[in-house]
């Protein structure tokens, strides 16, 4: 068993008994009490560590092939790697963490809220913001607690398994969605990337030969084995991000007027097509008419830019001091509310709900201005594919060459097989980005397939089955009105993942459906210029 976080900084170095292997002989080893956690629990309903054990909800061997290094404690395992030429617990929360998570989350994304506000209205989608904001914030740190619990986790596939009673076949289909979703979010960089290229060359050449060279490019940026090396990175893309959309919300502020502006008024063609013109009209609410399945889009599109606990178990993976993952998630949402709600709503206001594009780049009437601010997205167009196909490949790699050599050294075999596993990734998003050539709608089939497990209904199940170890049969009550508030608030998030599973597939190949009907992007393969 592992020793708590609750200990001052100046706790001295202790000697603890604890299991080193799955017979159940327990050895004497030193430990440093500031990088082990297990003992005093965290409540996400409270501020601070409980004075009260944090029960495992599963025994040793559960979420993993053998049990011989089930519920190994953080120090152990820093011990274990002191030897590798490549450590891969070397993370630290404000250097390294933080770094990865603004990354992830201060991303391309940010420039499909206009479009979402366009159709959900301003007050409605800043509020859905907020919203959103908080519930991801209250799920990540169930997800954060479990892994403090069971620090053996190394990514969401061990912990599917552990949530649903050890059972294989449940790591399994974790597994297929967690790469799915991983390679997706590829894919799209990889579609944003050939939509930059043509943006920037006036379509010099084939849309497939564009996300060729991006893919190919991704691919070598992402041949780092360690999040350690990838959040230098990580500081560079949000810090160019922010500056990007900084100055998209600038732009669509100075200039005359957004791109396809007409002094004639929104009209009917008489081909039957409506052809927007007038002033921007800003929606304070949804216009009457607003269809479901364009509605749920908005929504999802907003859902997808926040939800990201898929990578939390592997980023905690590799932290020095897992107790500290709070502060850099924090940190990081409260960035997230103010600039994509000011972004949103500012780039919204000067281009209306008539001229807005997804992502909203293609807004800017000018066309310096927009090649400007979209250049400022390239090292994000680049990273975050990187680091979800990082993701991925450890996911892998970890489950080939466990207990080797190949694992924390520099081998032959160890590399190749690293860069093998990462070239299939970036080989599946590329077609992923040929299938599904548009940005509004792959956004919303992501989130609704795949944000609905990993952003909702795993962490409500989570939460109820860490309160039944703690308190046993008949906690709900025995709890009072904490509960009884803590049972229906997550019943309603693992309720509420369903429908975005079940509807808000529906709409979005709804959406894609319809798109192809109306001819309003190219085929599959196609070379037709998506730019902006």
């Amino acid at each position: 068993m592992a020793l708590g976080f609750g200990g001052k900084k100046t706790a001295p170095v202790v000697e603890i008994p604890t299991t080193s292997d799955h017979t159940g002989v327990r050895d004497p080893m030193r430990r440093d009490p500031n990088i082990e956690t297990g003992v005093y629990g965290y409540d996400v309903e409270k501020t601070g560590p409980r004075e009260r054990k944090m029960s495992r909800i599963a025994g040793p061997g559960l979420g993993r092939d053998s049990d011989s290094d089930s519920a190994i404690s953080v120090g152990k395992q820093i011990e274990l790697e002191a030897n590798s030429s490549i450590k891969y617990r070397t993370c630290s929360w404000p250097k390294q963490t933080a770094a990865l998570l603004f990354a992830e989350y201060i991303c391309l994304a940010i420039m499909s809220f206009p479009y979402s506000y366009s159709v959900l209205g301003l007050v409605p989608g800043l509020i859905m913001t907020v919203v959103v904001a908080g519930f991801v914030l209250y799920t990540s740190l169930i997800l954060w607690e479990f892994c403090l619990r069971h620090p053996e986790v190394r990514d969401v596939c061990d912990l599917g398994q552990m949530l649903f009673y050890g059972w294989r076949w449940v790591w399994y289909v974790t597994a297929i969605m967690f790469l799915l979703n991983n390679t997706f979010i590829q894919g799209l960089h990889v579609l944003v990337g050939a939509k930059y290229l043509n943006t920037m060359t006036g379509h010099s050449m084939c849309t497939v030969g564009f996300s060729a060279i991006f893919a190919v490019i991704s691919f070598v940026c992402s041949l780092p084995r360690t999040f350690n090396t990838l959040s230098k990175l990580a500081t560079l893309s949000a810090f160019f991000t922010f500056i990007s959309v900084l100055l998209a919300a600038i732009f669509a502020g100075i200039e005359a007027h957004p791109a396809g502006y007409s002094t004639v008024p929104t009209h009917t063609a008489a081909d039957g097509t409506v052809v927007p013109g007038g002033n921007p009209v800003v929606l304070v609410v949804p216009t009457a008419g607003t269809t479901f399945v364009s509605g749920l889009s908005a929504f999802l599109n907003i859902s997808y830019t926040f939800i990201g606990q898929i990578t939390i178990p592997s980023f905690i993976a590799e932290m020095r001091n897992p107790a500290d993952f709070p502060k850099a998630l924090w940190a990081v949402t409260i960035a997230e509310i103010i600039v994509f709600s000011l972004v949103g709503a500012i780039v919204y206001v000067y281009t209306g709900t008539q001229y807005n594009t997804a992502p909203a780049f293609g807004s800017l009437g000018n066309e310096l201005y927009k090649k400007v601010a979209f250049s400022f997205m390239i090292p994000t167009l680049i990273f975050l594919g990187v680091l979800y196909a990082s993701v991925s490949a450890r996911f892998v790699f970890f489950r080939i060459f466990e207990g080797t050599r190949h694992k924390g050294n520099h081998t032959v075999v160890g590399w190749a097989s690293w860069a093998a596993i990462l070239a299939v990734t970036w080989i599946v998003a590329f077609i992923i980005a040929e299938v599904i050539p548009f940005f509004s709608d792959l956004l919303s089939l992501m989130s609704s397939l795949f944000d609905s497990f990993f952003g909702f209904i795993f962490w409500g199940v989570a939460y109820l089955r860490m309160r039944q170890a703690d308190y046993g049969p008949g906690w709900v009550t025995r709890r009072g009105i904490r509960g009884i508030w803590g049972f229906s608030l997550n019943v309603f998030i693992i309720i509420f993942g369903i429908f975005m599973l079940g509807a808000g597939t529906y709409a979005s190949v709804d959406s894609i459906i319809l798109n192809y009907q109306a001819g309003t992007v190219g085929g599959i393969f196609s070379c037709k210029t998506n730019g902006l």
